[in-house]
C-alpha cells in the first residue's frame, strides 16, 4: 500500500501542476504565482526534476520583470538536463520533447533582455531540437513560435540550421 502511495505521489504534483496552470490560463496571474510558489517550496530545490522543470518553467510564464523569467526558465533547462543526462535515474527520452519548447522561452527570454546573440544561441538550439517535435499541433506551434521569434531577432533560418524545416501550412 506504501509503494503505491508513493508512485501516486508524483502524478499527484502533476496534477497539482496542472490545476495552477488552468487558473493561470483563466486569467488570474498572481494567484497561479503564488500557488506556484508554495509547490515549489514543497517540491524543494532538490526535489524530482520533472516537478521543478514543469514548475520553473509555468512559473516563468507568471513573472512580471524578464530577468525572473529568465531565471525560472534556466531553472527548467537545468531540471530537464538532469533528467537528459541520466543523472537522475528517469528515462531520459522522457524529456525529449521539452527542449525545444525550453530553448524557444530563453531565447526569447534573452531577447526581451536585449541580449541578442544568446536568444540567437538558444535560437539555434530550438531549431535543432525542434526536429525531435511530431508533426502534430504541439509541434506545428512551436515551430511556428520558433519561425515568429526568428523573424524578430532578423534571421531567416537558413545558416547553420541545416535539417530546419518552417512550419507547414495549411
Amino acid at each position: 500500500m506504501a509503494e503505491r502511495q508513493e508512485q501516486a505521489a508524483p502524478d499527484a504534483v502533476l496534477t497539482r501542476i496542472g490545476q495552477v496552470v488552468m487558473l493561470h490560463h483563466g486569467g488570474d496571474r498572481e494567484e497561479a504565482r503564488s500557488r506556484f510558489l508554495d509547490l515549489w517550496v514543497e517540491v524543494g530545490e532538490d526535489g524530482d526534476p520533472l516537478h521543478r522543470c514543469t514548475l520553473a518553467h509555468y512559473l516563468a510564464d507568471t513573472q512580471d520583470d524578464p530577468a525572473d523569467e529568465l531565471a525560472w526558465d534556466l531553472r527548467a533547462l537545468s531540471a530537464a538536463e538532469e533528467i537528459a543526462d541520466g543523472r537522475v535515474g528517469a528515462d531520459p527520452s522522457s524529456v525529449r520533447g521539452f527542449f525545444p519548447s525550453l530553448h524557444l522561452n530563453l531565447a526569447a527570454d534573452y531577447a526581451k533582455l536585449g541580449r541578442a546573440e544568446a536568444a540567437r544561441s538558444h535560437l539555434r538550439r530550438a531549431r535543432s531540437a525542434a526536429r525531435c517535435l511530431a508533426d502534430d499541433g504541439y509541434g506545428a506551434g512551436v515551430r511556428s513560435a520558433i519561425s515568429r521569434l526568428a523573424l524578430r531577432l532578423g534571421e531567416d533560418g537558413a545558416p547553420g540550421d541545416e535539417g530546419w524545416r518552417p512550419p507547414r501550412q495549411g
